[in-house]
């Protein structure tokens, strides 16, 4: 997952809450929060899985998101 990707994902799962979770929620699988593991170089699709995990986003929506779908391009 690239950062874009995972921006993307965020922002489609969230919406407008997207920007608070990124800096506010503090994510005990990576120990800080999203904004700071990606400043750290932690990987987006980590972030991500955590970040899906600690929100308690359905499983099938953890796979795949923020990908565009060329198809329909």
């Amino acid at each position: 997952m690239r950062r874009s990707e995972f921006l993307r994902a965020v922002d489609g799962e969230f919406g407008g809450r997207a920007v608070s979770i990124l800096q506010d929620l503090h994510l005990p699988a990576i120990g800080m929060t999203s904004t700071f593991a990606l400043e750290a170089g932690i990987a987006p699709r980590d972030i991500w899985l955590a970040l899906c995990a600690e929100m308690d986003v359905p499983q099938e929506r953890w796979h795949g998101a923020g990908r565009i779908d060329r198809a329909r391009r």
